[in-house]
């Protein structure tokens, strides 16, 4: 029962380790998103903007 329950804790810690990555992959694939626009239009006011966020957000 002992290794059952150390199991059960070491893949729910692994589950969180896997959210936790996967709303980091979100988040990236919003700022790859939110650049595509501003780089096509090739508005550099813009992309400074959501690269200065995204390093914010990054700490």
């Amino acid at each position: 029962m002992v290794k059952l329950s150390a199991r059960v804790t070491e893949l729910e810690a692994e589950v969180q380790e896997c959210r936790q990555l996967n709303l980091r992959l979100a988040e990236l694939t919003d700022v790859v998103q939110e650049l595509l626009l501003p780089v096509a239009r090739r508005d550099e006011a813009r992309i400074t903007e959501v690269m200065e966020r995204y390093t914010k957000n990054l700490g």
